[in-house]
């Protein structure tokens, strides 16, 4: 149970660390369980835990019979890492993504062919491929075996996938239900922060920056007030994923596209929705001139 408990402790510590920079808290600043723990939406034990492991950080300070109290800035806060150890079940899912974005793995497969060719421990292979699952990567056969799901593989698919979104996601934003939950945004925005102040992107798991990414398209697509376009875009992500799992090695990318969210969400959070359409545009057009530019999985 210790693994799962110290994991938790860690997402909920990087939670708080958006919360406390977007509340520009001062040093000092008391942090009260119980109102951390209403604006997480969780119970005041895990918020316990998250503050426990910025204690162990330095971050903040536990003082007896008083509480949590802050000790650095919001711009520290930014440039604090919050250590997150690779598993070899995340180093076999990063290999299994990687060798199949390469074409080195076939679409279906059987657990005893990947049990050779990677000579890994069947715990961690059974885990892993429970975990693909679970993301939306792989499914079960009818018969024996796993199949990677249907995905964006050809520069044409791309390419229409890309003209499609830029037909509904700008537009989506001048919708005259557009309703945006003003807290998601203000998390949102510092999740994309973290990112781009982070030292080293590759070190960031994959899976973190692809739903950083994923949910600020859905997030927006939901506000929208419109199901089929939230749907639309929820089934574009389920398509790209793969292909973007592959892609995060590139720094440079990942800043860029964050601080174009950033952007948006700044123009939104200003109830701009006329420029938030025309930075959803560009964002997505720049997207799809890169896609002409690329070659099939990379």
């Amino acid at each position: 149970m210790q693994p799962d408990s110290s994991a938790s402790s860690r997402r909920i510590a990087r939670q708080l660390l958006d919360l406390i920079y977007e509340a520009r808290f001062d040093p000092g600043h008391h942090l009260r369980e119980q109102h951390l723990a209403d604006a997480l939406g969780v119970s005041r034990t895990p918020v316990r835990a998250g503050l426990k492991e910025l204690t162990r950080l330095g971050a903040v300070e536990a003082r007896p019979n008083q509480g949590f109290f802050l000790l650095k800035s919001a711009e520290e806060l930014l440039h604090l890492e919050i250590e997150q150890p690779k598993s070899s079940d995340q180093t076999l899912y990063e290999q299994l993504v990687r060798d199949r974005i390469a074409g080195v793995l076939p679409e279906s497969f059987t657990q005893t062919e990947i049990s050779q060719r990677y000579d890994v421990d069947r715990g961690v292979l059974t885990r892993t491929l429970v975990k693909l699952s679970e993301d939306g990567l792989i499914a079960r056969n009818a018969g024996h075996g796993w199949r990677f799901q249907q995905t964006l593989n050809s520069d044409i698919a791309l390419r229409n996938s890309y003209g499609f979104r830029l037909m509904i996601e700008p537009a989506a934003l001048l919708s005259a239900q557009l309703r945006v939950d003003r807290q998601l945004l203000k998390r949102m925005r510092a999740q994309h922060l973290r990112l781009i102040t982070h030292p080293d992107i590759t070190q960031v798991p994959a899976k973190e920056i692809f739903e950083t990414d994923a949910s600020f398209h859905e997030l927006l697509a939901e506000a929208s007030g419109n199901l089929f376009v939230f749907q639309a875009i929820q089934q574009q992500n389920r398509l790209r994923r793969l292909l973007e799992f592959g892609s995060y090695h590139n720094k440079r990318r990942v800043k860029e596209w964050c601080e174009e969210h950033v952007a948006i969400i700044d123009a939104l959070r200003q109830n701009d929705t006329q420029q938030a359409a025309a930075l959803m545009k560009a964002h997505l057009q720049s997207a799809f001139d890169q896609v002409q530019l690329r070659k099939p999985g990379t």
